[in-house]
């Protein structure tokens, strides 16, 4: 069948939309129609060429948008469904599968050797992040997909497969931030704004917004900040420690891919503190770690994939968030674009103009 897409020909330029061919899903894959996707800065490092991966690939993984076709020995859905799709798989029974860490499965899968996906000149194109999710239908292996009720907003819902279980997550989940505990976060883009949701479910005081831009420190109010820091006019560490009664932050998020922003958030922790590292830096990339301060404080660093999440566990968790007005959603959408103006929606999220921008099909 032929679909439309938004295709990255060659790193670093805008990508193409045009139509492409897909083929039928195989076993345990699931055609999905999609309704939403939003623009993640993982997409444009992406086709920044930052990653690694080589063109011509359909990038876009925060996805939304209605079943429509399922494939052998599929499971749990059925055409009709409403659900998020995320670019985490699993196949339920490797060694961290069985360890209940799903986003870290080590299975192979058909998808990850071969595409459902080529050009109208024959060119396979790859499926960006596991998804392809810039184009108008996908095929993914079923554990993508979490279904949702079928009046659930389908914008918010492709919120949820990315920004905001890797920013809540690595909060909730991977750190297991505990009520009472002091928070920094540096960086309140979409992610940094959802750690620090994460944080105010979590009970943190103080929550600590840290940034370069007045706009997105008051943003990060509305989203449960307690105070902020613009890195640009103020002495960060100095500022914290004062805070926090000259000891430093239990927990520091760095939720931007940027090696400076991870070795300032080293020089803001207490003892026993510990630094997540969630934004995801170039590939190559090394953080300098002060190993006295580190052993005699008892301090620690550790990564955070994805937030640590269980799909079907913690989206209809968030989901309940939402629905009680615990979570933000609605405004963490800045602007809503169609296919046509992805290029144009693109570039208002690489000049800080926009939270999530979102392609509407």
């Amino acid at each position: 069948m032929r679909i439309k897409a938004a295709v990255c020909y060659e790193f670093g330029k805008s990508l193409v939309v045009e139509e492409i061919e897909m083929d039928p899903p195989k076993a345990g894959e699931v055609r999905v129609r999609l309704t939403a996707t939003s623009i993640c800065h993982s997409d444009i490092h992406l086709i920044r060429g930052e990653w690694g991966s080589e063109p011509p690939i359909v990038p876009g993984h925060e996805a939304a948008g209605v079943i429509e076709e399922i494939g052998d020995n599929v499971v749990g859905v059925k055409v009709g469904d409403a659900a998020v799709v995320s670019l985490i798989r699993n196949c339920g029974r490797c060694y961290y599968c069985l360890k209940g860490q799903p986003q870290m499965c080590e299975g192979e899968f058909a998808l990850g050797v071969e595409s459902r996906l080529k050009n109208l000149r024959g060119d396979t194109l790859a499926q960006g992040l596991f998804t392809a999710g810039f184009a108008q239908q996908i095929i993914v292996d079923q554990s993508q997909v979490v279904i949702v009720a079928a009046d659930f907003p389908l914008d918010r819902a492709a919120l949820l497969a990315c920004g905001v279980i890797t920013g809540v997550g690595a909060v909730i989940n991977t750190a297991q931030v505990e009520p009472g505990s002091s928070v920094a976060v540096i960086g309140t883009g979409g992610v940094g704004l959802n750690s620090i949701q994460g944080a105010a479910l979590a009970g943190a005081s103080p929550i600590i917004a840290i940034d370069l831009l007045d706009s997105k420190l008051e943003t990060a109010l509305h989203f449960g900040a307690t105070a902020t820091i613009n890195a640009s006019r103020e002495d960060t560490a100095s500022t914290v420690r004062a805070m926090t009664k000259g000891r430093g932050v239990d927990y520091v998020f760095v939720t931007v891919g940027s090696v400076k922003a991870m070795c300032q958030g080293l020089d803001l922790l207490g003892k026993q503190g510990t630094e997540v590292l969630v934004g995801i830096p170039e590939m190559g990339a090394e953080v300098a770690v002060p190993a006295m301060a580190f052993v005699r404080g008892e301090k620690k660093i550790i990564g955070s994939r994805m937030g640590s999440t269980r799909l079907n566990v913690d989206i209809p968790d968030l989901i309940r968030q939402y629905d009680h007005g615990r979570l933000r959603l609605d405004e963490l959408i800045t602007a809503r674009y169609p296919l046509e103006s992805i290029n144009e929606a693109i570039e208002a999220v690489e000049k800080g103009q926009a939270l999530r921008n979102v392609i509407m099909f």
